[in-house]
């Protein structure tokens, strides 16, 4: 599915354009909206350039899952407003992507990577989508996902979907790109797309973020509407942009952010949405306070150790004050509690929106399971034991699921919240992941402790920044605040963004160990 729509795509373009398209290869949004301006380029030049591109990368990638054939209708449209004198803002003519659980209005399925939802065409925006059209945003297409967002199975492959493939991290290709919003991630690393949107339950906006050099937030619960983005939890669910840089990702949160009647969970959004754009202006990071999370007692320091000290050095450097904090360590019950809330909620959550879709197809997670059972290539490299532990739960009235919430949300919110005052710091920071880890279709993932869980479970937001990188591969700096702080926390990671330059563009390397001086060193000395 995914070669024949691009095919077709491709195919589409002229000659000149795919001989010689606009060079869109690390432009922020800001560079493109001038280069509009100023006559260089167009909306429709933009398309043309970015599907150029994916047609010449994305085959190492396999980030883009389907290209949405009235994007370049779209851009023309957009010309003409700014012919015509009207600009909608920053993002006018802007050429996004999205990730494949979020429903558009254009004629491409929204599947979650399955092929249970390989129809889904609902003709529907996200309202996430709604106000980033409405800024001139345009729908480039739809990324590749960790399938069902990574939920499906305990022993997932992130970045894998029956759809889409394999998804490979674009500076070096047998690496992961983390999950689930692998292919958002690898594809804005690469340049397929100015920017992207991605989706967080647990760490699926902030590791790929890290994973692929990108600034990636995932903001407070409830700061943007999650109708028609196929769920997992309403109570850890949230969309986010994922962009080279803090600026770009600061306007497509703008974008985002407000209320939505049919999610209750926004009714503060208004009260709270910001303009994160403007909060960056004189972002310092002189007299801020930044508690640093240190690793347990008796844990070995992780491989991104050198990062992060030199990341220490810039941020001391700028006239930050790094406060270590000693004793923090997760409430010990809480990776159940979550065990717990996720099934019950994927269960509830999964059937209202299967039940909302137009005409035939799976309607519960009992639907779905039948489904894969029957689909020989969704169980070939991994099972469905999650559905099926999600399936045996109870509903939402039982009490079990409710103490489990209500104990988690609690003691993580606690946690953040004591840290943050007892040591007085403007956020906390740490790494956001250890090392990217080599792509394992047997054993699957490998990662290790990462900074995701408690912003997640707790509602909070979460920002990770480009940190720098370990042999080539990327590691990102985490910065956590309380619920609503996401202007603050992006002023502080524009600030050291800003001082470290850490960003590269990726390399495409097959493998590090292909590399001469690691080769060498793999190698037996001549006997």
């Amino acid at each position: 599915m995914r070669a024949i729509i691009l095919a077709c795509v491709v195919t589409s373009l002229s000659t000149s354009v795919l001989a010689a398209p606009y060079g869109v290869a690390e432009k922020d949004i800001a560079t493109l909206q001038a280069d509009m301006v100023a006559g260089r380029v167009d909306a429709a030049g933009l398309v043309e350039a970015y599907r150029a591109r994916i047609a010449a990368i994305d085959p190492k990638l396999h980030s883009v899952i389907a290209l949405n054939p009235d994007a370049l209708a779209q851009a023309r449209a957009l010309d003409a407003e700014r012919k015509a004198g009207h600009v909608r803002g920053p993002l006018h003519g802007i050429p996004i992507l999205v990730k494949d659980n979020i429903e558009t209005r254009d004629p491409m399925p929204t599947t979650a990577g399955s092929l249970a939802l390989a129809g889904n065409i609902t003709h529907r925006d996200a309202p996430v989508v709604a106000r980033l059209r409405a800024a001139g945003a345009i729908i480039l297409g739809k990324t590749n996902l960790s399938e069902w967002a990574n939920i499906r199975s305990t022993h997932s492959i992130s970045g894998w979907s029956a759809i889409g493939g394999w998804t490979h991290n674009p500076y070096v290709l047998d690496r992961s790109p983390c999950g689930s919003s692998a292919g958002s991630g690898a594809a804005v690393a690469a340049s397929l797309a100015a920017a992207a949107l991605g989706t967080e339950t647990n760490g699926s906006l902030v590791c790929p973020g890290a994973f692929n050099s990108l600034v990636s937030i995932k903001p407070t619960v409830g700061l943007v509407s999650r109708t028609h983005i196929v769920p997992i939890s309403h109570t850890q669910d949230t969309a986010g942009p994922m962009a080279r840089t803090v600026a770009d990702a600061a306007l497509l949160l703008a974008a985002m952010a407000g209320r939505d009647p049919e999610d209750s969970a926004t009714a503060e959004a208004d009260a709270h949405r910001a303009d994160y754009a403007a909060a960056l202006n004189g972002a310092a990071l002189k007299g801020k306070r930044l508690g640093l999370i240190l690793p347990p007692p008796g844990q070995s320091l992780p491989a991104s150790e050198p990062a992060l000290q030199r990341a220490l050095a810039i941020l001391r450097a700028q006239g930050a004050e790094i406060v270590p904090i000693p004793v923090f360590v997760r409430p010990p019950a809480s990776s159940e509690e979550e065990g717990t809330v996720l099934k019950y909620e994927f269960k509830h959550d999964i059937a209202a929106y299967l039940q909302s879709l137009p005409g035939a197809g799976p309607k519960s997670l009992a639907d779905l399971i039948a489904f894969n059972a029957g689909s020989p290539r969704e169980l070939v490299l991994f099972d469905q034991d999650y559905f099926e532990m999600a399936q045996a739960a109870g509903d939402l009235g039982d009490p079990a699921y409710a103490q489990a919430r209500d104990e988690l949300v609690a003691s993580t919110r606690a946690l953040l919240d004591k840290s943050l005052a007892q040591y007085h710091v403007d956020a906390l920071i740490r790494p956001t992941e250890d090392m990217v880890f080599r792509l394992d279709a047997i054993k699957g993932d490998h990662d290790g402790p990462g900074a995701s869980f408690l912003p997640a479970v707790s509602g909070y937001p979460h920002l990770t920044v480009p940190m720098g990188y370990v042999h080539g591969l990327p590691v990102g700096l985490s910065f956590i605040g309380p619920a609503w702080s996401e202007a603050r926390l992006m002023a502080l990671g524009a600030a050291f963004e800003r001082a470290a330059s850490a960003r590269k563009p990726p390399t495409y390397l097959p493998s590090l160990e292909d590399q001469p001086d690691m080769a060498a060193a793999l190698s037996p000395l001549p006997h």
